[in-house]
């Protein structure tokens, strides 16, 4: 029978059909494995169930002698070294299609939240009660109909994120490493501009690529400057594509007008400036926290592990 390691804990209800098939171990309840906990047993595993903040590094490759296949709980699989992998003739899995739909759905929250003062007028409200100032030349925001939004990175998540900006009225150019054919540009109602053209007419620019070295500070002081000054910047990607001191100094010089991020470029936590501005909206990088994309992605992971020792199902094998 074929042994997976699982290094977290969660979501059990989304490993049943792998436990009826295989002998999956998880770590014990109410906490994930550590890394050494992992190098310890992983020679004696056939598949490996990874999470998005466990790092699968050369170390832990060489010692997975037995290892088949790495299945990743999430979209990005920066946390691996898929060319090692490779190398070691380890396939490398991930769950893009689970996180499509809540993820757009962020990206656009946080879109209509910074253009309509959402958070700002709460943050008010509550602090100030009825000594805020409601007239009607007070807390004025931004039309979100009629505008253009930029999409960088028209993959899957891009592409949910601009059906719902039609539906929004809005108008959508893209930039991506690869132009779309022209019938799903059709489709979708999306125009291909360059990165620089997308910067100068976007009213809002919405982050969507996936994190690479190339894409390090994909935004910083040179495209800030090439943006509106009532532009909106939206990151749902990863936070590294921003240069976050960059995007202080600008929203702090009115370069921009405001920003909606889920992701930040130092880890979990934003720097503490983006915490005192006003234009800012911050969520705790929940683009897939809600309960039922959590489950589908355990299922996803399962799927991939199946599917490869079995041949019975398609797997989303990293590229």
């Amino acid at each position: 029978m074929k042994r997976v390691l699982v290094t977290y804990n969660m979501f059990r209800e989304g490993f049943a059909e792998l436990e009826s098939l295989y002998d999956v171990t998880f770590p014990p309840d109410g906490r994930d494995f550590v890394y050494d906990e992992v190098m310890e047993q992983i020679e004696g595993y056939d598949a490996l169930c990874s999470a998005f903040n466990f790092p699968v590094n050369k170390e832990l490759i060489d010692k997975a002698i037995n290892v088949k296949i790495v299945s990743n709980y999430a979209v990005g699989y920066d946390n691996i070294d898929v060319a090692y992998a490779r190398a070691r003739e380890i396939t490398v899995t991930n769950t893009p299609d689970p996180v499509i739909n809540p993820t757009a759905n962020l990206a656009l929250a946080l879109l209509l939240d910074t253009a309509r003062r959402v958070s700002e007028c709460d943050r008010k409200l509550r602090r100030e009660g009825r000594k805020m100032v409601v007239g009607v030349l007070e807390n004025l925001g931004m039309p979100v109909a009629g505008t253009t939004l930029g999409i960088i990175g028209m993959g899957r998540i891009g592409k949910a994120l601009c059906k719902r900006a039609k539906v929004c009225g809005m108008e959508v150019v893209y930039h991506n490493r690869r132009r779309l054919d022209i019938e799903e540009e059709t489709r979708l109602g999306a125009e291909y501009v360059s990165k620089e053209e997308l910067l100068a007419v976007s009213d809002f620019v919405s982050l969507n690529a996936t994190y690479t070295p190339e894409t390090y500070h994909l935004i910083s002081e040179a495209e800030l400057a090439m943006m509106k000054p009532s532009a909106i910047l939206i990151n749902t990607g990863r936070g590294p594509l921003v240069d976050e001191r960059a995007l202080i100094k600008a929203l702090r010089d009115g370069k921009i007008r405001g920003a909606g991020l889920d992701m930040f470029e130092f880890g979990d936590y934003p720097s503490p400036e983006l915490l005192e501005m006003e234009n800012v909206v911050l969520t705790p990088h929940i683009g897939t926290q809600t309960l039922y994309s959590r489950i589908e992605m355990a299922k996803a992971v399962c799927n991939n592990v199946i599917g490869f020792f079995e041949q019975d199902r398609p797997i989303t094998r990293v590229l």
